[in-house]
């Protein structure tokens, strides 16, 4: 393996959306290699440093590992935008199984979590609910080499194909993107690598294409220069991406300091959107691992913001919900025989804590949708 593309492999699973939004997730015996997680202290300023009157503490779960991708939070807690709407924000880095279990049982008041881990979840009786879109592009993909002959989901027919595993959003989406054109993996060689070198084997050459993240592979490979062509699933199925989780007992009981939180998140990516700098300097002042590539760490930031964005949070701003698409999403996974008992909706999502220009409607939903 060249030694360039060696140290963008420790990038790249340091990076992984898999290994930090934990949409990729299988049990915890097939994760990334990485060691046990550890809790990332809170930056809380002097106005909320401690326990006070009129102060919230919050427990925040943003998956597995610190990362550049979780800029907003960094950002807004070193801006004092958390401390500023009366809260104690302390990070905990957990997996996805973990981070959903978790704040179904009240330990972690919020978490990041996929939404594609929401519907089974919701369905198998765990009391979530999905507050704020983060990432409103789906940011799985499938990706191949510029020139291989893969432009279209036809073209992967007899291919080989590599994947951490049959589990979570990437095999999700890959399935729908296969039978978009009449496909299933039967048609298909499916070559696991569950220690997500699924990059490094289409650098290789090992495999044809790979699944992966827009934001992750496909820029860690460009930087090795290697150029890809992407396959997006968004004009199959709009799936959920991932975004804010919170309990339905948090939200009855401490509805005013969620609602705080996301005003304050959302507030640091727009502001990030339009200086990504600041959101790499404030990730690399959480973890100083962050700072130590910083051309890299703000190329996967970059590819990050694109996916914040679709064109329904173009008329409705960061954090809108395409209710319209959640509702396909739970059709399409019911065909996989991933939702055990039938859920709605409303019994999966909220927008009742999002800015008033966030909030969804049926009519703007529906025009989202690809």
């Amino acid at each position: 393996m060249p030694g360039r593309f060696r140290s963008l492999l420790a990038i790249l699973v340091v990076t992984a959306v898999a290994a930090c939004t934990g949409s990729e997730s299988p049990p915890a015996s097939a994760q990334a290699p990485g060691g046990e997680p550890s809790p990332v202290a809170s930056l809380s300023g002097p106005m909320c440093g401690f326990p006070q009157p009129g102060c919230t503490e919050l427990t925040v779960g943003l998956g597995y590992i610190p990362s550049v991708q979780f800029a907003p939070f960094y950002y807004a807690q070193s801006q004092g935008y958390y401390r500023d709407g009366g809260l104690i924000v302390t990070f905990q880095n957990k997996i996805d199984p973990d981070l959903v279990t978790l704040v179904g049982q009240g330990s972690i008041d919020i978490g990041v979590a996929d939404g594609t881990s929401v519907i089974p979840a919701v369905s198998q009786g765990i009391p979530i609910q999905y507050v704020a879109t983060v990432y409103g592009t789906f940011p799985n993909v499938v990706l191949a080499k510029t020139g291989s002959g893969i432009t279209t989901a036809a073209d992967l027919k007899g291919r080989k194909i590599g994947t951490p595993g049959k589990y979570g959003s990437s095999w999700i989406m890959l399935q729908a993107l296969l039978g978009s054109a009449g496909l299933t993996p039967d048609d298909t060689t499916i070559v696991e690598y569950p220690d997500f070198g699924q990059g490094v084997a289409l650098q290789q050459g090992a495999v044809d294409a790979a699944t992966g993240f827009t934001n992750n592979e496909p820029v860690q490979l460009q930087l090795a220069g290697v150029s890809t062509v992407q396959l997006h699933v968004d004009s199959v199925v709009a799936l959920p991406g991932p975004g804010l989780i919170a309990s339905t007992k948090a939200l009855a009981s401490n509805g005013n300091a969620i609602r705080a939180f996301i005003d304050a998140t959302l507030r640091a990516m727009r502001e990030i959107a339009a200086d990504p700098q600041s959101g790499v300097t404030a990730s690399a002042a959480i973890s100083p691992d962050l700072g130590s590539n910083p051309a890299t760490q703000l190329a996967i930031l970059q590819a990050t913001i694109a996916t914040w964005s679709n064109s329904g949070t173009a008329t409705n701003g960061y954090g809108w919900i395409d209710t319209a698409g959640w509702q396909a999403s739970i059709d399409y996974m019911t065909t996989l025989g991933l939702v055990p008992k039938p859920v709605t909706v409303d019994q999966l999502v909220t927008t009742a804590y999002l800015p008033a220009g966030a909030l969804a409607s049926p009519a703007a939903s529906s025009a989202a949708s690809p």
